[in-house]
């Protein structure tokens, strides 16, 4: 999805190096000069704008881990320029409570909700005699994997980053690494539990969750959808016109793939079970591409002169008119 990016720091009109304190004087400001309540003549509807606009960029500058995520994403780009956010912008941040915000998504606008998905709360416990316990608040983040652990499961020491306010009330982060065990067949978007490592509990409340959101690092010539993956296989043109058996390297290891005759680029070969693992497993796609040959050679290039000499083939014949 691209969208307009929002500049919060403009919308604000404070540097991007604002302590917390710079910021929320500059939000009180605006929000008392745009405020509906004082803007009722012809330029209400804009104050109004104005005024939802100033509370959007209030809610992401004074959260740090909202601030520290939006500021991943650099400082060049400017108001209004056509954004698609990178998907790996949010990766390795850690985020206390429900994930990335608590607000109704409809307040504000599309740019918001892209990078700022609301998630489910932990919810208090009250037990024992009437003292107040409360679970400890999950947290969450994201991590990347490539294809190969995907299929295979494994280990990976993982970087998070915990965005905090020092003493001046700047946003700093506060790094660690993690262990990670990866099962196998985990799926794209899946979501891997680490008992216990969020925010400590109150009273006799569980400490909270730490879930990492797996991402599969995109591969060049491969797509997945769910457990499918959908990959390309190349093939000369004699094996496309006569068929042939052929070596295919997937990410299960090496296969012999049968090509029937007379394929054409896009045809499509079902692995069964040869996608990324589960129960069930997905399938693996082979999608037909034909590669032409150079012709940097005289031979090569005798050799297309003789086809088309002697093969009477017109491929666009069924469509002149």
């Amino acid at each position: 999805m691209t969208m307009e990016y929002k500049d919060y720091y403009k919308t604000l009109g404070v540097e991007r190096g604002a302590s917390q304190e710079e910021i929320k004087r500059a939000y009180r400001k605006l929000v008392r000069k745009y405020h509906p309540d004082v803007n009722t003549g012809p330029e209400a509807a804009d104050a109004e704008q104005k005024f939802k606009d100033v509370g959007e960029a209030y809610e992401v500058l004074q959260d740090p881990e909202k601030r520290a995520a939006y500021d991943q994403l650099g400082a060049d780009w400017k108001e209004g320029q056509a954004f698609r956010p990178p998907p790996d912008w949010d990766e390795g941040f850690e985020f206390s409570g429900g994930g990335y915000t608590e607000t109704d998504p409809d307040q504000f606008g599309a740019f918001f909700d892209e990078l700022f998905a609301r998630r489910g709360q932990a919810r208090p416990d009250m037990r024992g005699g009437g003292q107040f316990h409360a679970a400890g608040q999950d947290h969450h983040a994201k991590i990347t994997i490539d294809l190969d652990t995907a299929y295979k499961g494994g280990s990976m020491d993982v970087g998070m980053r915990k965005p905090e306010r020092d003493a001046s009330g700047h946003v700093v982060l506060g790094e660690k690494t993690i262990r990670v065990s990866i099962p196998k067949g985990v799926c794209d978007g899946q979501h891997i539990r680490l008992a216990g490592q969020g925010s400590p509990g109150l009273g006799k409340g569980a400490a909270g969750d730490l879930y990492l959101e797996v991402a599969i690092k995109p591969t060049p010539g491969v797509r997945l959808e769910g457990r499918d993956v959908i990959m390309e296989l190349p093939v000369t043109p004699w094996e496309a016109a006569l068929g042939a058996r052929v070596d295919y390297a997937t990410p299960g290891g090496s296969v012999q793939l049968t090509v029937p005759k007379h394929s054409q680029s896009g045809r499509k070969l079902r692995l069964k079970g040869r996608g990324i693992p589960g129960k069930p497993p997905g399938d693996l796609i082979a999608v037909v591409k034909i590669v032409i040959p150079p012709t940097e050679s005289e031979k090569a290039r005798e050799l297309y002169q003789q086809m088309a000499r002697e093969m009477d083939y017109d491929p666009r014949a069924g469509r002149k008119g």
